[in-house]
């Protein structure tokens, strides 16, 4: 079943769990709890709850799991979206404007920040190793901004540092970008002037070069990135914060692939119940020996790749483990979302 036609009472029958909604209280979330220093601190307050005030935590977690199923295909730019090319002879050429905008972490709520193309994240570049690429930057921010290629093997000339490789790239003005795509893996592509402000408020997205030897990787049958976030914009995945995430929807017996990238300035220790995590890959480079984990902690600035084999059917719990990055006592906001395994 495609994801835009998972509907919630379907969701709950392929999920093949009885009482999803009380097993998902576990992973759920409150639409009124923004993901900003706001919910943090509510998510601290960990004040005892007896009597009216349990009950009335205990529909607030309710509340936000009916939102997550009900927002169920709704976002189809969830799990990215990625930037077409034109051919210049045998060059890849990219086209990326940075604006300021308001954007919208959930319905209703919405933060200033800063965006490639118009979106956060930005939309995925992706190429192919040995590829000659071409990315023209247009600034159409207030401030002045420069694209680094973190993770990716460039020229120093391009490696976009203000004053130490280039001049920054100021309100109105454009600056070309180019290289051959040398090392496979996932990296990442945001800003490297004011970047504590401007990568945490959206100048972010995903760098992807596919090896020319595909065997080098192992097989799966779909891919899904996440880019995590935790200031600027707030605790997010992708842009949104739960109950606005979406779920990774999967067959029984498929293998995925999820490619985690920390935009943000803090760890962050991606969870996944129920199924273990086979993590192949760091920053970019594949390991020699693979591990298996339920819990991936990445840092600020690493990438993880990790194959999932979806061998239990149901709905589990993806998120942050560090519990004020995910809950207060409203349910769950942040950084949280799931993977559903079909029957």
């Amino acid at each position: 079943m495609e994801l835009n036609n998972l509907t919630r009472r379907n969701f709950l029958k392929l999920a093949g769990v009885a009482g999803l909604g009380a097993g998902l209280s576990a992973c759920a979330g409150s639409a009124p709890v923004p993901p900003t220093p706001t919910a943090m601190t509510a998510a601290m307050d960990m004040t005892p709850t007896t009597g009216d005030a349990a009950a009335d935590m205990d529909a607030l977690h309710e509340a936000g799991v009916k939102t997550f199923l009900d927002g169920i295909g709704k976002d189809k730019a969830f799990w990215g979206t990625k930037l077409d090319y034109k051919m210049d002879g045998g060059v890849k050429v990219f086209e990326v404007t940075a604006s300021d905008l308001s954007w919208e972490v959930a319905p209703g709520q919405t933060v200033e920040a800063m965006a490639y193309n118009g979106i956060v994240p930005g939309p995925e570049i992706r190429i192919t190793e040995g590829d000659q690429v071409r990315v023209i930057l247009k600034n159409e921010m207030k401030q002045s901004t420069a694209i680094h290629w973190h993770g990716a093997l460039v020229p120093n000339a391009m490696d976009g540092v203000p004053f130490i490789t280039q001049k920054p790239v100021k309100t109105g003005e454009t600056f070309t970008y180019e290289f051959t795509a040398r090392n496979p893996g996932s990296h990442m592509y945001h800003s490297h002037h004011n970047a504590a402000e401007q990568v945490t408020k959206g100048l972010m997205g995903a760098f992807i070069i596919e090896p020319k030897d595909k065997s080098i990787d192992p097989q799966y049958d779909a891919e899904y990135t996440m880019v995590l976030n935790d200031s600027g914009i707030g605790l997010t995945i992708n842009g949104k914060s739960f109950p606005y995430t979406q779920p990774i929807v999967a067959k029984l017996g498929d293998k995925i692939r999820v490619r985690y990238m920390n935009e943000g300035l803090l760890i962050h220790p991606m969870h996944l119940h129920g199924i273990p995590q086979k993590v192949f890959a760091k920053d970019g480079w594949n390991l020699q020996y693979p591990y298996m984990a339920d819990t991936v902690l990445i840092s600020p600035g690493e990438r993880y790749d990790v194959l999932v084999e979806c061998t239990e059917p149901g709905a589990w719990a993806f998120h942050c483990h560090i519990l004020t990055h995910a809950e207060s006592s409203h349910g769950m906001f942040g950084m949280v979302t799931a993977l559903v395994v079909q029957q």
